[in-house]
């Protein structure tokens, strides 16, 4: 598998993109303000190169760890990664891995089937880790779903982003 540096780095900026559309006051950033309890001058008050520079860095993360969700291949070098001759192509697993990716290599590569997986990770990771946070901050069912939605929206397009491009 060739790793695309530029998908990684684009991926990580597709958080801000749904963001920018998702919070946008005329979408549902007047309901994510009233069901989160803030208001906008409370949101004045943020280190904005801070708050967009750790969001970057958090998408990096994400996207990383979306590659070994939405790409089933990277699970056949991870298996083979401690088998000595690994790192040699000529080896007998370096030629069993290569003859593997030759030919199933583009299996399952589609953006349909990253942002399937993405979307099963937003709502069997990023809901439960939400929703266990907003019960126990006393947040209601409508603050869950409006972050749940963007995590939906924002970790399918990545998933798909990095499926068929990484």
């Amino acid at each position: 598998m060739e790793f695309n540096w530029i998908v990684l780095f684009g991926a990580a900026l597709i958080p801000f993109a749904i963001g920018g559309v998702w919070y946008h006051p005329k979408v549902l950033g007047t309901a994510w303000m009233r069901a989160a309890g803030l208001n906008e001058e409370q949101l004045k008050g943020g280190n904005m190169a801070v708050i967009f520079g750790l969001t970057y860095f958090l998408g990096l993360l994400l996207a990383a760890v979306l590659i070994t969700l939405v790409i089933h291949q990277v699970h056949v070098g991870s298996i083979l990664m401690e088998q000595p001759g690994f790192e040699d192509p000529q080896s007998e697993v370096g030629q069993l891995l290569s003859s593997f990716n030759e030919k199933y290599g583009q299996n399952f590569r589609t953006f349909k089937h990253g942002a399937l997986h993405g979307t099963i990770a937003a709502l069997f990771f990023a809901l439960p880790v939400l929703g266990i946070n907003a019960l126990f901050e006393r947040k209601s069912g409508k603050y869950i779903a409006i972050h749940t939605g963007y995590w939906v929206v924002t970790i399918a397009l990545m998933g798909g982003v990095i499926c068929a491009y990484l």
